[in-house]
């Protein structure tokens, strides 16, 4: 029986198009960039960037993107090739506070062109980040113990902060509300206020705020368009817990807030709707067998985009915890640690893809690769670590241009 011309042409598209169907993914390399403190052992001169390749995991070597002082921590603008570092210092163009610095990219080779700073309202500003659609830039104030909140241009340049008269929704917010408990408690760290982190909630109605001096994690209320902020609640974390950074669900149902001080993560029910925050559950984030830890710390959470893991990272000890989440309650499992290969992870970050974990070793300089099991949550090392002088933070672009 012979096949007609017509037949034999679909069924070769056919094949063709399974063909391409089964073929390996076409490799998607995304620009990142590096934070990191100047100078010191690492003679770090500002923010690196590097190509990487979510397929294969692959890293190329750093490159200086641009200058800038102790640029600890980026932040990329969701639509517009943008840019913003925290100066984390305590003097900034004369004035006794840290600032904030925009950035323009180049897309296709991530180098950086200054575009404007703005005063950051207190000393060592250490978190920045900006609402999902792109209208504010936010950051906070380790040394001065604040929240700030400021506009941008339509070219995503940075604009002043906003002032009120007191009691008014502002662009600055001092934190220093009453703790319950022993006022502090570790008078080494809580001695005062201490803001180490902010982001907003997917919807874009609040902003949520870790403060490590008074153990509370703060919700804001936001106002995108004027660029304002006011004290909305808070939820307390133990006494002398130290909450550093928050990490929301994929889903927007749970959060997860790491603390520094006492080495655990504490697992929250988060209403939308109320914008509140309700305690589920603490866990330590080191194995108890782990019984000096006596130098230790944490620094960085991340929730994997599949919501089925979370990960933080322990100082000193110089490992990744590892969790599994029950996406129906938001309760955590402690799956184990896993080595940085490198010393001080003070942060990491999950790719796009959810394949890959970077992991910074401030100490030793380097960025390390790690594949994630997508069915188990764990980590493997890829065999791929680049030279970074003194990372504090790492944040991936959109795919590379060119």
């Amino acid at each position: 029986m012979h096949l007609n011309r017509k037949l034999l042409s679909l069924l070769a598209a056919l094949c063709i198009g399974l063909a391409l169907a089964c073929s390996p993914a076409v490799a998607a390399e995304r620009l990142v960039w590096f934070g990191t403190f100047t100078g010191g052992p690492g003679k770090s001169e500002g923010i690196y960037v590097a190509r990487f390749d979510d397929t294969t995991g692959a890293l190329s070597p750093a490159k200086l993107a641009g200058t800038a002082k102790n640029p600890s921590f980026l932040a990329i603008h969701p639509r517009l090739p943008m840019l913003y570092a925290v100066a984390e210092v305590d003097t900034f163009d004369g004035k006794p506070e840290g600032g904030v610095a925009a950035f323009a990219c180049d897309p296709a080779t991530g180098m950086l062109t200054a575009k404007g700073t703005q005063l950051a309202g207190g000393s060592a500003p250490c978190h920045v980040s900006l609402d999902p659609a792109g209208k504010v830039v936010l950051a906070a104030n380790y040394g001065g113990g604040s929240t700030i909140c400021m506009g941008l241009a339509a070219d995503g340049s940075l604009e002043p902060v906003v002032t009120a008269p007191a009691g008014e929704p502002a662009g600055f917010f001092q934190h220093g509300w009453p703790r319950t408990g022993e006022f502090g408690l570790n008078t080494g760290r809580q001695e005062k206020p201490h803001g180490h982190f902010v982001d907003v909630t997917a919807d874009g109605r609040f902003a949520v705020a870790c403060d490590l001096g008074l153990d509370q994690v703060i919700v804001f209320n936001l106002n995108t368009d004027k660029a304002t902020i006011q004290p909305h609640g808070y939820a307390r974390v133990k006494t002398a817990a130290g909450p550093r950074h928050f990490a929301f669900h994929p889903t927007g149902r749970y959060g997860y807030s790491v603390n520094e001080l006492d080495l655990t993560v504490t697992a929250f029910a988060y209403d939308a709707e109320a914008g509140s925050l309700r305690e589920l559950q603490t866990l330590s984030t080191l194995p108890a067998d782990v019984v000096d830890r006596k130098g230790f710390s944490c620094a960085e959470i991340v929730a994997h985009p599949s919501g089925r893991f979370l990960y933080a990272s322990n100082r000193t000890h110089n490992s990744i915890a590892m969790f599994a989440i029950d996406e129906t309650i938001g309760t955590l499992t402690f799956l184990g640690v896993q080595p940085i290969e490198g010393a001080m992870p003070r942060n990491f970050a999950i790719d796009p893809s959810g394949k890959f974990l970077l992991v910074g070793g401030q100490d030793s300089n380097t960025v390390a690769v790690f594949a994630i099991d997508q069915t188990t949550g764990g980590l493997k090392f890829t065999g791929t670590k680049i030279d970074v002088p003194s990372p504090v933070s790492i944040v991936f672009g959109r795919p590379a241009a060119g």
